[in-house]
This record gives C-alpha cells, structure tokens and sequence, in this order.
C-alpha cells in the first residue's frame, strides 16, 4: 500500500510526536521535514550557502545533535522562507512520500504544496501558551537559562514568519482534519490522530 499521510502545524503543537505515532501504529515510514531545513540552518550557520547545502544535503547532517537549539530555529524559519532552498528540497520530500508501505510526513506545507493529493490530511495546533510551555520544558533541560517569556515570543515570531512568508506559507489544506491538542495528553492525541487515520485509510472519508 502507498498511503500518505500529511501533518502540518505551528511549531511545538505535537505534529512530530503524533507523526511518530501514527507511523508506528501502521507501519509506515516517517519525515519529520522541519529536519531538512533545521540541518540547512545548521551549516548556514557553520558559514555555508543555503543554497549549496539543500542540493547536497547528506543523511548524517539530519543525525547532528544540535538541530533543536534555540539558534538553529530561529535560522531555520528563515532558510526555509528562501525559495531556492524549498525547491531544492522539494524532490527530496516528494520520492519520501511514496515510500511503498505508505508515509507519514509531517512540516508545514505538506497537505498545501509538498502532498496535496495526499490520502489523509491533519492539520494539528494549540494555544500559543501551550505551545511554549512545551518548548519552555524541553529547551530548560538543555539550557536551565532560557526564559518562558522568551520562548513565547520567539513562538510567536516564528508563527508570524511562517505564515506571512510569501512561498508555502503555513496554513491548513482545504481538506484538513483540525486536530487541536491544547488539552489534550501526548496519548490522546496521538489516539485521535490514529482514528482519524483509520477512517481515511477504510474510506468513511479521504479527509473531511
């Protein structure tokens, strides 16, 4: 079977988790493309052209340990706002996606540009608060310094970044499910995101 699953949303909304669950619950393989553009950043920041470095992006730059810094986000929200470099990543994404077996990939453009024929879409979000408690908790224990309101501002910033960019901005496909997990556990929303899964894999509906 090639199955396509599309997960798009904001930063630190739960996409990557339950993208991980869902491919683990059908047997599918999954991309967490923000990876791509997080291991651009990272060698831009080494003194790289963007550019350059999405056409020969190697498979141990996605296997660095420093790709979720505070400083690789920033640039990567950036980097991924360059057309060049989305273009050059395009293909990349796209043989991923028809992976036999079926694919999970999750970003922010993929149900909108990189899969829009995709055979289930979910688009996944939370309050702007929830958001960066989450990040707040998971960057504190690398850096004990960081500040939540600051983290609330960079959610923010990247949010707009994202959204007003003028290629592939972030924003649901037409026929996106919503899933918001403000309130909701890493388990029930992974569960939800399986049924929802389930129902377009069965056919009760490709995505509505």
């Amino acid at each position: 079977m090639n199955f396509i699953v599309a997960v798009d949303g904001p930063a630190a909304s739960g996409k990557g988790t339950i993208s991980r669950a869902i491919a683990a619950r059908f047997g599918f393989t999954h991309l967490d493309t923000g990876l791509l553009y997080r291991a651009v950043a990272r060698r831009v920041i080494d003194g790289e052209d963007p550019v350059v470095v999405a056409r020969t992006l190697r498979s141990r730059d996605l296997e660095r340990s420093d790709l979720r810094s505070v400083q690789v986000s920033r640039k990567a929200s950036h980097v991924a706002a360059d057309r060049r470099v989305r273009n050059a990543l395009v293909g990349f994404q796209r043989d991923f996606a028809h992976s036999r077996g079926g694919a999970v990939l999750d970003g922010r453009d993929i149900g909108t540009v990189i899969c829009p024929d995709a055979d289930c879409k979910i688009f996944v979000f939370a309050s702007d608060e929830v958001r960066a408690e989450r990040r707040y908790l998971e960057l504190s224990q690398r850096d004990p310094s960081i500040d939540l309101e600051r983290v609330l501002r960079d959610i923010r910033d990247r949010d707009a970044r994202d959204r007003g960019r003028a290629i592939a901005p972030l924003r649901p496909a037409e026929n996106a499910v919503p899933l918001d997990t403000s309130q909701l556990t890493i388990e029930e929303a992974s569960a939800c995101a399986a049924s929802i899964v389930d129902k377009a894999i069965r056919g009760d509906a490709r995505t509505a």
